[in-house]
């Protein structure tokens, strides 16, 4: 009885991940590339309120999410929305190929090494397997992340960079390869908890909860697990990246305005400016000067793009990665 338990235990884990390391590669890209494209003025809406200094109403630069969109494009055009949008592309394509290809690789690793272990812990699994991939893939993408974060916190009206490859080859030419590299700590003080949280929540919710009820349920593929919908799928996105981004704001918030050290003169348009020392400094002027509550600026902004990114970029995710193993049977 025993054995036959671990036969089928084996079969399901088997078609639960039959995804080559190309297939989550090229799945992951496409899901970074459609996300980012739409997501993209949210991040710059939640960047621009991270970066403000004063408390936000009368007075502020920025108020409101209407009021921002609204000034933004009024003084810096439509196209603002889109800042950065080059080297956050790449950072996407770049951060989805190997945060997927290495989440699919450690999954797969797990399920040989020890499939009946695997079975009882997957919840643990695959927070372990998504922080891992998430950390790998923060350190290879991170100059595009802090690029990006230049060309938006900017004035358009005022620019410091001529675009993505002026100002990736200025900051090392004027700043050192390290500035390519500032907030990394805090980030990475972030990112392993959040990817984590995201993607076993993820899993929690596609693999044990909406794969059981027969509305979110699509047609068995040709092994013998259940697989979710499309709306099942946005639907765990959704939440996976609210829990998340909750999880872990403060930490974002911090890695922005270490970002910008040293790119001040070029944001005098916007208000006062922080001047900070390290990750402990920052914190602290940022709590000294604005209250505790300033560790949540743009957290409106920043929650839309999180639910929003997260609900498409694993349902487009999953969907190309069906198809590329249907396609390949």
């Amino acid at each position: 009885m025993v054995i036959r338990s671990r036969k089928i235990t084996m079969h399901l884990v088997q078609n639960e991940s039959e995804v080559k390391v190309y297939q989550a590669a090229l799945a992951g890209a496409a899901a970074g590339a459609f996300t980012r494209a739409v997501a993209q003025p949210l991040d710059v809406l939640k960047i621009r309120f991270q970066l403000q200094i004063e408390p936000l109403g009368k007075g502020s630069k920025y108020s409101s999410i209407s009021q921002a969109v609204g000034s933004i494009v009024k003084e810096e055009g439509v196209s603002t929305l889109w800042s950065g949008h080059v080297p956050a592309q790449l950072l996407s394509i770049s951060y989805g190929v190997l945060q997927f290809s290495a989440f699919e690789t450690l999954t797969d690793l797990c399920q040989k090494t020890d499939t009946h272990f695997y079975v009882n812990n997957k919840p643990w699994i695959n927070f372990s397997n998504g922080a891992i991939a998430a950390t790998v893939a923060t350190v290879a993408s991170f100059p595009f992340d802090t690029v990006r974060t230049r060309l938006i916190a900017e004035q358009k009206t005022h620019k410091a960079y001529k675009g993505f490859i002026d100002a990736f080859s200025t900051m090392v030419k004027y700043e050192g390869a390290s500035s390519l590299f500032k907030g990394l700590i805090p980030t990475l003080g972030q990112i392993a908890p959040h990817a984590g949280v995201q993607f076993a929540t993820y899993k929690i919710l596609t693999d044990g909860i909406l794969n059981k009820v027969p509305f979110f349920q699509r047609e068995l593929n040709l092994g013998s697990a259940v697989e979710t919908t499309l709306f099942a799928n946005l639907v765990a996105g959704s939440v996976a990246g609210f829990i998340a981004k909750t999880t872990i704001y403060p930490f974002d918030l911090v890695k922005k305005r270490m970002q910008i050290q040293g790119f001040q003169q070029y944001r005098q348009g916007f208000g006062k400016q922080m001047y900070c020392n390290g990750l402990l400094d920052c914190v602290k002027l940022t709590i000294t000067e604005e209250g505790f509550q300033a560790l949540f600026k743009g957290y409106w902004p920043s929650m839309l793009k999180a639910v929003l990114v997260s609900a498409l970029h694993f349902a487009v995710y999953d969907e190309i990665k069906h198809i590329l193993v249907r396609v390949q049977r």
